[in-house]
């Protein structure tokens, strides 16, 4: 049977492309970002997963405001990258799984959820940056990915309380799944920021925090909120935490958290990176 071996939930600021770019990883300004990626890959190499599932939402290179499914999964044998202009080069193609994103539609959309299937996609720097942060190595991403795109550029939005069932619904999927393959969910976007309007800059460092706390000892805690209430906790583009709370969904065990670390400001976000070991 497929095993969840865990999940990662980490930002994903352009900027980042451009600090990769021009090796600024030691630059002081970067430098307590870049340091907590070590001991996650340390991690990946002792779970060693063969699959990574991403949820990560879209910045209109996939999907723009005429056309904006609420929940989109890609079924397709690659994903190719475009670059938007931050720095990084475009990277190669990523490999799909096309077999287990069948299977996950198949599963999930028996459980009442109304996906668009994709069996062609584009992804952003919201897929690629995190994997490429993950696996820096040059050449393709050695492992084989299931993209999962959640909305959050245009309302109405899926709850938190829905997102959190879309993840619970993909892991049992995943667990279902009869195949030996062992998967880890990621997560990308967040955690608070705001980068347009009168708040622009904002952020909120004690809800942060609190809500990386609830993923491991009260993961439902923040589906008490209304998508309004979110953002007025985190910022417009704070909302993209729902991404960490389909992954934390997704994790069907009990959980460890194996490392967290978190720096302020990355291009004026809130830069979090967390990965919780499914038990």
């Amino acid at each position: 049977m497929a095993k969840i071996v865990g999940g990662i939930s980490m930002s994903h600021v352009p900027a980042i492309g451009n600090a990769i770019a021009k090796n600024l990883q030691q630059d002081p300004y970067w430098k307590p970002f870049f340091d907590g990626f070590p001991p996650v890959r340390a991690w990946l190499d002792k779970v060693k997963p063969d699959v990574a599932v991403v949820f990560y939402n879209d910045h209109g290179l996939n999907f723009f405001l005429d056309k904006q499914p609420t929940f989109a999964v890609g079924a397709a044998p690659q994903y190719v990258n475009s670059d938007e202009g931050w720095g990084i080069p475009s990277l190669p193609p990523f490999a799909g799984d096309l077999d287990l994103s069948w299977h996950i539609i198949n599963q999930v959309t028996r459980k009442d959820f109304d996906l668009t299937t994709c069996q062609e996609m584009v992804v952003d720097h919201a897929f690629t940056l995190p994997l490429k942060l993950l696996w820096p190595q040059d050449g393709p991403c050695p492992i084989r990915t299931v993209p999962i795109c959640i909305n959050t550029v245009q309302h109405p939005l899926a709850s938190a309380r829905r997102c959190y069932r879309l993840g619970q619904a993909v892991g049992q999927a995943i667990d279902s799944w009869d195949k030996d393959l062992r998967v880890v969910v990621i997560g990308t976007g967040g955690l608070s920021h705001q980068l347009d309007g009168e708040r622009a800059g904002f952020i909120n460092k004690e809800f942060d925090l609190k809500f990386v706390e609830s993923l491991t000892a009260d993961p439902e805690w923040s589906t008490q909120y209304s998508i309004e209430e979110l953002v007025e906790l985190t910022g417009t583009q704070g909302i993209e935490l729902l991404m960490w709370l389909a992954t934390r969904g997704a994790l069907t065990g009990k959980v460890r958290q194996e490392s967290f670390n978190y720096h302020i400001p990355i291009s004026n976000t809130a830069a979090g990176l967390l990965v919780l070991e499914n038990q």
